[in-house]
């Protein structure tokens, strides 16, 4: 466990560090990143391409009879409250649906996946699911992302844009949705594989998985947040895994982003779960390095050392006894 010192030290980088993201997030709408050439790594982390962005389509438009979020026009969010809200029943039953619709769209990505096909081609796919649904991908536009979804390869982190570059067989990939339906988002995201991935890619992702489910399992009114950071830590480092402590989960409902912040290292936090709340937790993994940086799109996350990292996401209810994942 790490001293309260050193905790605080960690909590206040991520805070300084998501802010600087977010004060570079609008520069990304109109990006056009130049194309580069993928290297190969064959190291102890494994055997695949090391990804750096390639070409960024146009923005897509959402027809006008779909209800959209405050930021699809300004791409700038109002705040989310700065306390935990305590949804009512009406509330619950709207994050329901909204997450409800996201797992669904998920479960469908699978099927799209093959080498030779662009994250590009996900993201047009899946925008139009979630459009034909009445839904509004909610990525779209926020704070200027280009894109509907978010599609992070190998050593791409997380907020990765799709692009053109063709998916290639050992590539494994996060794929986040959320969708804004009847005035609440929804959030969900998973690893998926193109082709056979190799053993350390694989291991990368059930130690990630594994991570979600044994935090989810922990959740129920009155456990301290702190004890998700504190059993993810322990099941990734158990398995020779690093936690990047600069990816955070977060308050959800008719806001993208609120409190409460939720911290996947360990730590010691007081804050509690109560009945009513609604949060994601999205363990991000890495075979080697926990730092990232943040590329000139001002989005794209990647590992500094190019080793590869996995993160999976649902959206959680605390429940009068336990909790319920919204997003399965």
């Amino acid at each position: 466990m790490r001293s309260s010192r050193d905790i605080i030290q960690m909590a206040q980088s991520s805070k300084s560090y998501l802010l600087n993201i977010l004060k570079t997030m609008s520069r990304a709408g109109g990006v056009k990143i130049p194309r580069f050439v993928d290297t190969q790594n064959d190291n102890s982390f494994g055997k695949y391409a090391v990804v750096q962005p390639w070409l960024v389509s146009e923005k897509v438009i959402v027809p006008s009879y779909i209800p959209q979020p405050s930021y699809s026009q300004s791409a700038e969010p109002k705040n989310g409250p700065a306390t935990p809200e305590i949804k009512d029943e009406c509330q619950i039953e709207c994050m329901r649906q909204s997450c409800k619709l996201a797992g669904r769209v998920l479960r469908q990505v699978n099927a799209l996946i093959k080498p030779g096909i662009t994250t590009d081609f996900l993201d047009k796919q899946i925008h139009d699911m979630i459009i034909g649904n009445g839904a509004y991908p909610s990525p779209l536009n926020y704070r200027g992302f280009p894109k509907s979804i978010c599609t992070s390869v190998n050593n791409i982190a997380c907020h990765g844009i799709p692009d053109n570059r063709p998916l290639q067989e050992g590539d494994m990939l996060n794929v986040d949705i959320t969708v804004y339906l009847n005035g609440y988002h929804g959030d969900c995201s998973a690893m998926f594989q193109v082709g056979e991935v190799d053993s350390e890619g694989k291991r990368l992702i059930t130690v990630t998985e594994l991570c979600l489910k044994s935090a989810i399992e922990i959740c129920k009114p009155d456990e301290r947040f702190c004890n998700i950071g504190n059993v993810i830590e322990e099941t990734a480092n158990k398995h020779n895994l690093n936690v990047i402590p600069g990816l955070l989960g977060h308050g959800i409902g008719t806001y993208f982003h609120g409190a409460p912040d939720v911290y996947h290292f360990a730590n010691d936090f007081p804050e509690k779960m109560k009945a009513g709340m609604t949060f994601t937790i999205e363990p991000a993994l890495s075979q080697g390095t926990t730092q990232i940086e943040i590329l000139e799109d001002g989005w794209t996350a990647c590992t500094v050392d190019n080793s590869r990292a996995a993160q999976v996401e649902h959206t959680i209810l605390i429940t009068d006894t336990g909790c319920e994942v919204l997003t399965l």
